[in-house]
């Protein structure tokens, strides 16, 4: 490989004192917290435990800048921040405003509470528990978090960590956000869908409530456009601990990013004799489970040549207990060799989390992005090559705590010359049909003229509107209906939303609950690369023919009929978590449709009407998702004209003559995945307008349709 060095020390910066001198006039009051004996916000006597994690505190790089950050606190509306990873900004920011919120509070006898979105929910849950510990609080009582379909808070609390799709569900409940005097929005460089359009609502926000706080946080040198957005607000930047980290590059392409990965780590613990963990990016949970094992195996039969690792997933599916091994201490050495801990991790591990010990870092240079495909009106997570600034990221965390090695898994040229220089906006390359509905539901009825900090293009706005009017969200004047304000309150794609309200029509909401919660959540099959045929025959058991959607079904109700057991999912080649937290889902969903007075009379089991009723709920959401079946064994999606094959993985062997499906996915071929066979006359019964003849052009779609209509009418 050939190498260039960096050092990342230069990034240091001073906070310019010549911004304001003025004394923070509640300095002494929330300094003075710390030092006393007594817990401010439970009003019991400090643990030990508080004192040891508070020294430790104070060693951050944040926080020196505590005076400062208070004094702008308290002068400005907006504040824009750059901190480094690791410089302590997404514990110790929050905790000050909860300082500033108290004493606030004391003043004018007000609540003040504290928000402080994540991107991730990892990053939400992590981050609350360990600030929890710092203020030694219960982490649900004074801290708390709340991400989709769990809320660990109560009435206690006063600093709330949330992912930021959760704050902008709350702002449809409460435009103004009145529960919040001050709000943080973190890992703002991201710029997701949802933190995009929180800009802009507090941006309204703020000048209806002069009292309220808006901080935006960012681990990447570009604030400058935020502070721009934000009416030039006052700029803070923080170092993070960096100490020099040497790139190393690939001489040539990789042609397998994976295979290259595990080859590094082997010959880093082979070779590296400075002792430190290493952390590689691949980029989703297949890939993850895979390296670890293949590294796994690696290590193993080198036997006593080298010392014992602890091979560490994480990507945000885990459950929390499962995450919280990253911050476990590396193995001891043996036999005079180095043990050490190897993280394989997805983007989360670039900005959201900060984990000690890293001194090596495997780069893929990939992460996986929503893409919308608006042909086929479906979002993918596709791997897409990641950006300078992300490089540049991924690299500083081999330089936490000594000077560390960067193995990069592309060329120099690629870094250089192909890599863009930021990541595109979630806004610019995503589907924002929900966006839409939630600021519909909000009552920004002019969107074209709405401030975004990167507007949506034309075409994009135009689908998501074609969307939300096909399936009934709003009328031809763009205005949101009853169904639309409905389909609102469910934290999910208008399209499953559509699909539960229809449950009810046909009379089988607790089916159509599992099915849509189980396809809220990663693949249920687990099919490893060791034991293929087996996992194809346990598959096989829970099959129902012809309908993947009626397979998910009943894989659920098994794994309820065997108590959850997680033996029974190893046994059957299922993921236990993925069950687990379609279960959590659902009863969610169960309560929000149980609100909305949605659970009505069920079908039974028996009943004539009971399997075709489910097919069309779903087809009442996914309509505009459907293919026919050509000649030559191809199917073709509707009025799209895309060509396309079942999913190998799908529990449909016939070839129905039309198909409804939930995932499109590019790879040398074009599939669709998750489908259901419907039956054609559910077209032009459930979506007529959608299938209207006198506006569809001609085709082979329509000619079909004609026939069935004709059809139908003989049958009348």
């Amino acid at each position: 490989m050939s190498k260039a060095r960096i050092d990342l020390s230069n990034l240091k910066r001073k906070w310019d004192e010549s911004n304001g001198s003025e004394e923070y006039s509640m300095k002494k009051s929330c300094g003075e917290t710390l030092e006393s004996n007594r817990n401010p916000f439970t009003g019991n006597p400090f643990s030990s435990k508080y004192y040891e994690i508070l020294a430790k505190r104070k060693e951050l790089p944040v926080w020196v800048f505590k005076e400062r950050f208070m004094e702008l606190l308290s002068q400005n509306q907006f504040i824009t921040l750059v901190g480094e990873t690791g410089s302590g900004k997404t514990t110790q920011i929050p905790q000050w405003c909860a300082e500033y919120g108290r004493v606030k509070s004391a003043e004018t006898g007000n609540r003040v509470q504290v928000a402080c979105t994540q991107p991730r929910r990892v990053a939400a849950m992590s981050v609350a528990e360990r600030v929890a510990d710092e203020m030694d609080v219960k982490c649900g009582a004074e801290v708390g978090y709340t991400i989709r379909f769990e809320d660990n808070t109560s009435e206690r609390t006063l600093l709330k960590y949330c992912t930021d799709g959760m704050l902008l569900r709350e702002a449809m409940i409460d435009p103004e956000l009145k529960n919040y005097g001050v709000i943080v929005l973190d890992e703002a460089h991201e710029r997701t869908l949802s933190t995009d359009i929180l800009m802009g609502l507090l941006k309204e926000i703020a000048k209806k409530r002069p009292d309220i706080k808006i901080i935006i946080m960012s681990a990447t040198l570009d604030a400058g456009k935020f502070q721009k957005y934000f009416n030039d607000a006052p700029l803070l930047s923080i170092p993070g601990r960096t100490f020099p980290v040497e790139i190393f590059y690939s001489a040539s392409p990789e042609n397998d990013y994976l295979d290259a990965a595990v080859r590094t780590v082997k010959f880093i613990h082979q070779t590296e004799e400075i002792e430190g963990d290493i952390l590689v990016f691949l980029t989703g949970q297949d890939e993850i489970d895979e390296a670890c094992r293949k590294i796994e195996d690696e290590i193993r039969n080198l036997g006593k040549q080298v010392g014992p690792i602890s091979c560490i997933p994480l990507y945000s599916t885990l459950p929390p207990d499962q995450q919280r091994r990253i911050f476990s201490k590396a193995p001891e050495g043996k036999n005079g060799k180095i043990g050490r801990k190897i993280i394989v991790s997805t983007n989360i591990a670039e900005t959201s989390l900060t984990i000690d010990g890293i001194v090596y870092v495997v780069d893929a240079g990939f992460s996986k992005q929503k893409i919308y495909q608006p042909k086929t009106r479906v979002e993918s997570l596709v791997p897409t090559a990641i950006s300078k600034a992300s490089a540049k990221q991924r690299a500083g965390r081999a330089g936490r705590t000594r000077p560390g090695k960067c193995f990069r898994l592309y060329t120099e040229d690629s870094f250089k010359n192909i890599m863009v220089d930021q990541t595109h906006p979630e806004i610019l390359r995503a589907n924002i049909s929900t966006i839409c509905l939630q600021l519909l539901k909000l009552g920004v009825t002019d969107l074209v003229h709405f401030d975004f900090i990167d507007p949506p293009t034309p075409q994009a706005l135009i689908r998501a509107f074609e969307l939300l009017h096909n399936v009934g969200a709003i009328d031809s004047e763009g205005e949101l209906t009853d169904i639309g304000a409905l389909i609102s309150e469910f934290p999910l794609d208008p399209q499953l939303g559509i699909t539960l309200v229809a449950s009810s029509k046909y009379s089988v909401p607790q089916e159509v609950l599992t099915i849509v919660a189980m396809l809220s959540v990663p693949p249920v099959f687990v099919r490893p690369s060791n034991g293929r045929n087996e996992a194809d025959i346990a598959r096989n058991r829970f099959a129902y023919a012809g309908s993947d959607h009626l397979t998910l079904l009943n894989v659920y109700n098994q794994f309820i009929r065997n108590g959850e057991n997680a033996s029974w999912c190893y046994e059957n080649y299922l993921n236990f978590r993925t069950l687990s937290s379609a279960k959590n889902i659902r009863v969610q969903l169960e309560r929000t449709m149980t609100r909305l007075k949605l659970m009505k009379k069920q079908l039974t089991f028996s009943d004539s009407d009971y399997y075709n009723n489910i097919k069309k709920s779903i087809l009442s959401g996914f309509f505009m998702q459907i293919a026919y079946r050509e000649s030559s064994g191809h199917y073709t999606i509707a009025k799209e004209g895309q060509i396309v094959l079942i999913h190998p993985s799908s529990v449909i062997n016939a070839k129905p003559e039309f198909i409804l499906f939930n995932e499109y996915v590019q790879t040398k071929q074009d599939f669709v995945r998750c489908c259901t066979e419907l039956q054609p006359e559910w077209l032009l019964q459930i979506a007529p307008e959608y299938f209207d003849f006198e506006t569809m052009p001609p085709s082979e779609l329509k000619r079909r349709l004609v026939n069935v209509e004709k059809a139908m009418n003989k049958k009348k």
